[in-house]
């Protein structure tokens, strides 16, 4: 009697966690089949909120590439943009010190901004590249065309990145507060929790990652867009990396030879 009731019970465990699977897969975490035998993914409920460091990082690199930029390639003046975005960033510290999950309208505005100026930073460089080789005044230097190019091609990655992770899902604070279920962006952890901790959620890292492959392999790899304006960022991002790369090498390809 005993043998038969733990068969029944290991049977209805095993269908309540392909309920549970079920429910994942579908993203709404809200009913009790997500809930037997496990806690709901950290990407279904409400956590303490990504770390500020690794966005600082990201923001830090942005700055320091940009003043390194040569003055040709440069918004003028130079350091405008950069202290404009150190600026927005400290508002943003000031409001999540530690973890981002506090959602406010300042908060939200300087966090469009910041995204907003290095982006314009970065498109600057990039018309300015462009105009630069196709009126051939890249320089002579290939090792210099490939350093500014890779620096502009680095700082568009992580800007884009910035701009995927600002908005899935309503922003990382957003996130962190479960307050929307819809993914904007599907990863691979998401369709398989059974694989990776309960813990994990998308970090800036993820979006720097999904933002590297996609400048490279021109096209989505692992994590898959699912809103339009994400599909049209991406492929935004995909057509300013072709353009970067492609005159880029062929410039330095052709000062080599």
């Amino acid at each position: 009697m005993a043998v038969h009731e733990r068969d029944d019970f290991e049977q209805h465990a095993a269908l309540k966690m392909r309920l549970a699977r079920l429910e994942l897969l579908l993203g709404l975490g809200h009913t009790d089949a997500g809930r037997v035998g496990q806690h709901l993914p950290a990407w279904l409920r409400p956590t303490r909120g990504e770390h500020r460091v690794p966005v600082t990082i990201a923001v830090v690199l942005i700055v320091v590439l940009q003043l390194r930029m040569p003055d040709s390639l440069s918004f003028r003046p130079k350091w405008l943009l950069p202290v404009v975005e150190l600026l927005l960033f400290v508002v943003l510290t000031f409001v999540n010190p530690k973890r981002i999950n506090r959602e406010t309208s300042v908060a939200r505005a300087a966090g469009f901004l910041l995204v907003f100026v290095a982006s314009l930073a970065t498109a600057w460089s990039v018309a300015a590249l462009v105009w630069q080789l196709a009126h051939g005044h890249g320089g002579n230097s290939a090792m210099a065309l490939l350093v500014n190019g890779g620096s502009i091609w680095l700082v568009n990655v992580i800007v884009f990145a910035l701009w995927y992770w600002e908005f899935d899902r309503g922003g990382p604070a957003a996130r962190a507060n479960a307050r929307k279920k819809l993914p904007d962006f599907l990863f691979s952890e998401m369709t398989a929790p059974e694989l990776v901790s309960r813990d994990w959620e998308p970090g800036i890292v993820d979006y720097i990652y999904l933002s590297f492959t996609n400048a490279t392999a021109f096209s989505p790899t692992d994590t898959l867009p699912l809103s339009r304006w994400a599909k049209l960022a991406m492929m935004v991002q995909s057509a300013i990396s072709l353009v970067t790369v492609a005159l880029v090498v062929a410039r330095a390809v052709n000062i080599f030879t």
